[in-house]
């Protein structure tokens, strides 16, 4: 159905993103491309849509797919019709049926009688009944958007579909009806997603990386077993390696000594034989040459094994690396820090919440905040965090400290350098030396410390806060997490799970990723 072979591709800056990938889809293939942010996931998805043409080798396709990407900035002055690309149709069809049967309108329509139906049928099939095909796509929510896109495949029937992170803009509800198209189509998927919950529908997972395409016969549970394989038996090949470098330092040093011992009672046996000067000074210098070249010899080895011990361990996972070593002296487990009761809030006349809210936050808790988009998440956390008050109701709160961390990762000043922003949170007294120390202990090496902080990724920026959050060492009284794995691939969705999971205090989280919330131990959730 669609065949790569020797594809690579080079960004304008003449930067290589990927080469010489081989790829193959067959029909009713359900496939998952994941790969580290920046491994060129969605440039690949491009290619194989035809929007992007390849630097170098050959795309085989017999069928067209259909692309929904990630972002959709770029229709918003485009209606709904437009966007998916059936306007002239609807406008054809509709003169038609006015009496306008021409012959330029039936060549538009080409036979699609069925094009309304289909919309119908496939807007509510998405949940947007209240969407019209002549509303601006500039009107809808993110949410919204990726399911006009969605809605497109029922309405264009295309036999191969290529998704971008679909999963992102949607809420528990919508995502719970992408999961059964996923789960009962018979189209060919290629989907890029972090969303783990929808890879794990998925029957194949394509790991895109510097080495190439790396093809895993199951869903993302199975991939990650197969890692986890594969990740203990390079732990133990670098355990190996350590043990044979030490092994080899010991030989080094010990034939070094012996051989310092041998030249040293040669010596002495020369200088009892009283031989010439000449003589003495000869075999001085041969010892010596000896004993440079024995040196030289064992100093080879060890730089070998050294060099393949290092670059072991660049393999590793680089989770471990990473620890929130927080101060929690501060925290009280079981201290009530927000009461509320009858709590409401309005924009205008109407109130947020048909029913108030009334709930404790304990010291200590993990809390989920749920409900639809639109439903009042970002307003209540704004009240917890002492930024709105309630219009009804009584909102009391002991918090001495709070950290919001939204999606965005605003906490990061785009303004300042990586190093700067380190070094706006020591409020300890560390040396330089010791931030760059932590940088280094996020990833953050020497050639990112005078980088820009906007021209991070939002992976990278996810690290830095982490990493400035660390260097400031009190622990805050809660954490809120808005929607925090939205712009994270998995690599770095698992390094702030591991980084959560340390953290002693309150969690408040908004998210639609079950997967996460299970893995971060979620106790209980407050339904908007």
């Amino acid at each position: 159905m669609l065949i790569l072979q020797g594809v690579s591709y080079t960004h304008p800056n003449r930067d290589i993103l990927f080469t010489d990938i081989h790829l193959t889809v067959n029909k009713q293939d359900k496939i998952a491309l994941i790969g580290n942010n920046g491994a060129g996931k969605s440039t690949l998805l491009r290619i194989l849509a035809g929007e992007l043409l390849p630097s170098a080798g050959i795309l085989k396709a017999d069928v067209k797919p259909y692309y929904i990407p990630q972002l959709f900035g770029q229709y918003n002055d485009y209606t709904v019709a437009q966007a998916l690309r059936i306007a002239d149709k609807i406008n054809a069809l509709r003169e038609i049926l006015a009496g306008n049967v021409t012959e330029g309108n039936m060549m538009v329509l080409d036979d699609d009688w069925t094009i309304e139906e289909r919309c119908l049928e496939a807007f509510a099939y998405w949940q947007l009944q209240d969407i019209e095909l002549t509303q601006p796509m500039r009107m809808l929510s993110g949410g919204q958007k990726t399911k006009v896109f969605l809605a497109g495949i029922m309405i264009h029937q295309p036999e191969l579909v290529l998704l971008d992170e679909p999963s992102n803009h949607l809420d528990v509800g919508a995502r719970a009806v992408l999961y059964d198209y996923i789960s009962t189509t018979t189209n060919t998927l290629v989907v890029v997603s972090h969303d783990r919950t929808l890879l794990n529908l998925l029957e194949t997972v394509f790991e895109l990386s510097r080495r190439g395409i790396t093809v895993y016969g199951g869903n993302y549970e199975f991939y990650a077993a197969q890692k986890a394989i594969a990740g203990e038996a390079l732990s133990q090949d670098v355990k190996s390696k350590e043990k044979e470098l030490r092994k080899a330092r010991d030989t080094e040093r010990e034939s070094i000594e012996r051989q310092q011992k041998l030249d040293a009672r040669g010596k002495k046996k020369q200088e009892k034989a009283g031989l010439p000067t000449i003589l003495m000074n000869t075999l001085r210098n041969n010892a010596e040459k000896s004993t440079s070249r024995l040196k030289g010899i064992h100093a080879e080895k060890v730089g070998n094994i050294s060099d393949e011990l290092n670059q072991l361990r660049k393999e590793l996972p680089d989770i471990d690396k990473m620890k929130m070593d927080f101060d929690n002296s501060s925290l009280h487990k079981g201290k009530i820090l927000a009461t509320a009761r009858d709590v409401n809030f309005s924009y205008g006349d109407k109130l947020l919440w048909q029913e108030a809210l009334s709930f404790q936050i304990v010291s200590g808790e993990r809390i989920v905040i749920r409900g639809r988009n639109g439903s009042g998440k970002t307003t209540l956390i704004r009240m917890l965090l002492g930024e709105l008050q309630p219009q009804e109701g009584t909102l009391n709160r002991a918090i001495v400290k709070t950290v919001y961390i939204d999606q965005d990762y605003s906490l990061v000043d785009n303004n300042l350098s990586v190093y700067e922003q380190a070094a706006k949170y020591n409020r300890t007294g560390l040396q330089e030396h010791e931030i760059k120390t932590r940088l280094n202990r996020f990833l953050f090496t020497r050639e990112y410390w005078d980088k820009p902080c906007e021209a991070l990724s939002g992976g990278e920026k996810m690290r830095l806060m982490l990493c400035s959050l660390t260097i400031g060492n009190q622990s805050p009284d809660i954490i809120v997490l808005d929607e925090p794995t939205n712009n994270l691939d998995i690599q770095n969705i698992e390094i702030l799970t591991a980084a959560v999971n340390e953290y002693q205090g309150t969690l408040i989280v908004i998210s639609h990723d079950t997967y996460f919330l299970d893995e971060i131990d979620i106790s209980r959730e407050i339904q908007l």
